[in-house]
C-alpha cells in the first residue's frame, strides 16, 4: 500500500464532510467520529454551517443536541449572539485554530457543514478583506436615501465581475461588495477553479438525488415548525433577532418572524421555508461541484444506519 492509500484507508488528519442541506452530513460526521474513536483516533468535529454559529439557533439550523453528539467534542457552535454579524473571515481565523489545536492534541479533525464559502475559506487559500465601519455606514446611509441602483452602477464602474453577479435586491451583499471595491486589498471572494489547499484533506461530498431531496426539505421545514421554531424565534426576538443583520435573514428564521408579526400564517411560512431551502440547496450543489477533488457519497435513501454503514466503508 502505497503512502497515498495509507493516508485515503486512515481517513487523514482532516476530513470534510460536505453537501446539501438534508444529505445527512452531520449523522455521518458523528459516525465517522465514532468509528475513527473506537480504531484508537480520536476525532473532533468542526462545524461549517454559518447559522450554528448562533447560540439559540437550534431547530432551524437543525443543530445535533449535546446527547446526539455522542461526546464527541464540536468546536464552532454556539459562539455568536444573535445580534452579532458572522464573518467569513473571522470563521476562516477560528475555525482553523480549532483545527490545528485538534491536531497539536493528536486527534484527527472533521470539518462538517454546508455553508459552501465558510467551508472552502478553512480547505483553500482564500483571502478576505477586513470591514471599514465607517464606509459600511455611509454605504448604507446612500442606500437607504438613494435606493440600490446608484450603488450597483458604482459597484460596475469599480467591480464589473462583482456587478454581474450580485443581487442588487439583497442591501447587505450589495453594500458588502461596494465596500470591498472601494478599498485597496487584493481578495478572493469565491471559490477559484483551481484553488489551492491550505493543507491536506480528504473531501467526502453527500449527494442525494434531487427528487427525494426536494421532498425532504418540505418535510424538514415542516418539522421544524412543528418542534417549536416560531416559539424558539419568539424567544430570540426578545434578544435582538430583528436587529441582527446575518440571524434574522436565516431560512426558516425570516419566516417564522413574519408569523410573529402576523404577516404569514404558520402554513405559509412552512411553504415559504421549503421554497427558501430548496433554492439553497440548488445553489449547495452547485458549489460543491467545483470540488474536483472530492469523493463523490451517494447517499438518496440512506437512513442513519446506512450513514453509519458507510462510515465503516470510509474508515475500514
Amino acid at each position: 500500500m502505497s503512502a497515498a492509500d495509507e493516508e485515503r484507508a486512515g481517513g487523514g488528519d482532516l476530513i470534510a464532510v460536505v453537501g446539501a442541506t438534508g444529505t445527512g452530513k452531520s449523522d455521518l460526521g458523528i459516525a465517522i467520529a465514532e468509528r475513527l474513536r473506537a480504531a484508537g483516533r480520536p476525532a473532533e468535529i468542526v462545524n461549517a454551517d454559518a447559522m450554528q454559529l448562533y447560540r439559540g439557533m437550534d431547530i432551524g439550523t437543525a443543530k445535533l443536541s449535546v446527547e446526539e453528539r455522542r461526546g464527541i467534542p464540536h468546536h464552532q457552535l454556539d459562539v455568536l449572539d444573535v445580534t452579532d454579524e458572522a464573518s467569513v473571515a473571522a470563521y476562516q481565523r477560528d475555525a482553523r485554530a480549532e483545527i490545528e489545536a485538534i491536531h497539536g492534541r493528536g486527534n484527527v479533525a472533521l470539518l462538517v457543514g454546508g455553508s459552501g464559502l465558510y467551508v472552502s475559506a478553512v480547505l483553500f487559500d482564500l483571502a478576505f478583506p477586513g470591514t471599514d465601519p465607517e464606509l459600511r455606514a455611509h454605504l448604507e446611509r446612500e442606500h437607504e436615501e438613494l435606493g440600490p441602483g446608484i450603488l450597483l452602477e458604482r459597484l460596475r464602474g469599480l467591480d464589473p465581475a462583482a456587478a454581474a453577479t450580485i443581487d442588487a435586491r439583497n442591501p447587505r451583499r450589495l453594500i458588502r461588495a461596494l465596500e470591498i471595491a472601494s478599498r485597496s486589498e487584493v481578495v478572493t471572494p469565491s471559490l477559484p477553479s483551481a484553488p489551492r489547499a491550505w493543507r491536506p484533506a480528504r473531501i467526502l461530498h453527500l449527494h442525494r438525488e434531487r427528487a427525494q431531496l426536494v421532498a425532504a426539505l418540505h418535510e424538514r421545514a415542516a418539522r421544524m415548525f412543528d418542534a417549536g421554531l416560531v416559539e424558539e424565534v419568539r424567544g430570540l426576538r426578545e434578544q435582538g433577532l430583528e436587529s441582527g443583520r446575518t440571524a434574522r435573514a436565516a431560512i426558516g428564521y425570516s419566516q417564522a418572524l413574519e408569523v410573529l408579526r402576523g404577516d404569514a400564517t404558520v402554513d405559509q411560512a412552512v411553504e415559504a421555508t421549503g421554497i427558501a431551502t430548496r433554492k439553497y440547496a440548488r445553489r449547495q450543489v452547485s458549489w460543491f461541484r467545483r470540488y474536483a477533488d472530492a469523493e463523490l457519497l451517494d447517499v438518496t435513501g440512506a437512513d442513519r444506519a446506512a450513514l453509519t454503514a458507510a462510515a465503516r466503508r470510509i474508515v475500514p
